[in-house]
C-alpha cells in the first residue's frame, strides 16, 4: 500500500459513518514541533524527571521551579502551529453527521486548527486555574520570590489546568469520551502510544461496541492488534490523503 492508497472498505465506511470518533496523542503534536513529554527534557531541564515537576507535591514543595518549567513548555506551545494533520481533522468534522475529537494533548492545536468538538482528557496547558476550586484565572499578582502565584478569588495556589501525575482525568471529559466511543461507527487512533490508561482503553471500548478502528501511527503500538486497518504514516501525511481519497470534491486546497 502506498501512502496515498487506502482500502476501499475504509473509504466507504468513512463516507457512510454517522459518528466518527478520533483519539489523538503526542505524535500529531510532535509533527508541529512540540516534543513529547519526555523528549521535552532538554537543556536546562534535562536533569529533571517530568514526574518530579508535574505533580501536586512538586507544586507544593518547589512552586517556583514548577512554574518556570511550565512557562518554558507554554512558550513551546505558543510558537507551534497546527500541521496538516490538525487541519485535516478540522475539515473531517464538517464531512460527517457527528464527530467527536478526543485528545490526550494539552496544547490546544486542534482548536487553533478549527476543530469544534474537542474533548481534552488531560486539560490545556494554556489555561490557569486555582488548586482549591478550579477557578479559571487570566490575571494574577506577581508572587514573592520562591512562591507560586495565588488565585485572586480564593487565595489558593494557581496551577496550569493540566492533569498532574497521580491525578484522575477530569470526570466530565472521561465520561464524554467513553460515551462517544460507544456509539462510534469509525474510530481513528492517531499518534498515540496506547500505553497510558484510561485513554488507551477507549479504542478497546469502541471495538467491543462495533466500531471500525483505524490506527494511524508510524510505529506499532499495543493497540495495533485490535485495529481493522493500520496506516504506518505520520498524521500529517495520512489524514490529508485519507480525506482527499474519501471526499475528493470537498477537500480544502490548503490541505
Amino acid at each position: 500500500m502506498s501512502e496515498f492508497e487506502f482500502p476501499s472498505d475504509l473509504l466507504h465506511r468513512l463516507r457512510e459513518a454517522h459518528h466518527v470518533v478520533v483519539l489523538t496523542g503526542a505524535g500529531i503534536s510532535a509533527e508541529s514541533g512540540i516534543p513529547t513529554f519526555r523528549e521535552a527534557q532538554t537543556g536546562l531541564w534535562a536533569r529533571y524527571d517530568p514526574q518530579e515537576l508535574a505533580s501536586p507535591q512538586a507544586l507544593a514543595h518547589h512552586p517556583e521551579l514548577v512554574w518556570q518549567w511550565y512557562a518554558w513548555r507554554r512558550d513551546l506551545v505558543r510558537r507551534a502551529q497546527p500541521n496538516p494533520g490538525h487541519l485535516a481533522l478540522a475539515a473531517l468534522e464538517k464531512m460527517v453527521p457527528r464527530f467527536t475529537l478526543i485528545t490526550q494533548n494539552v496544547d490546544g492545536l486542534h482548536q487553533r486548527a478549527g476543530s469544534q468538538e474537542v474533548v481534552e482528557l488531560h486539560g490545556n496547558i494554556m489555561r490557569t486555574v486555582c488548586a482549591a476550586n478550579r477557578h479559571l484565572v487570566t490575571e494574577w499578582a506577581s508572587p514573592p520570590e520562591g512562591e507560586a502565584p495565588r488565585c485572586p478569588i480564593c487565595g489558593s495556589v494557581l496551577r496550569p489546568d493540566v492533569v498532574f501525575f497521580g491525578e484522575p482525568l477530569p470526570p466530565q471529559a472521561l465520561q464524554t469520551a467513553t460515551a462517544a466511543v460507544q456509539t462510534a461507527d469509525v474510530m481513528l487512533v492517531v499518534g498515540t502510544s496506547g500505553a497510558v490508561y484510561p485513554a488507551a482503553a477507549l479504542p478497546e471500548i469502541a471495538k467491543t461496541h462495533g466500531a471500525y478502528v483505524v490506527e494511524i501511527n508510524p510505529l506499532p503500538t499495543p493497540l495495533s492488534s485490535l485495529a481493522d486497518v493500520i496506516l504506518r504514516l505520520p498524521a500529517g501525511k495520512a489524514l490529508p490523503a485519507l480525506l482527499a481519497a474519501a471526499w475528493p470534491e470537498h477537500t480544502p486546497e490548503r490541505l
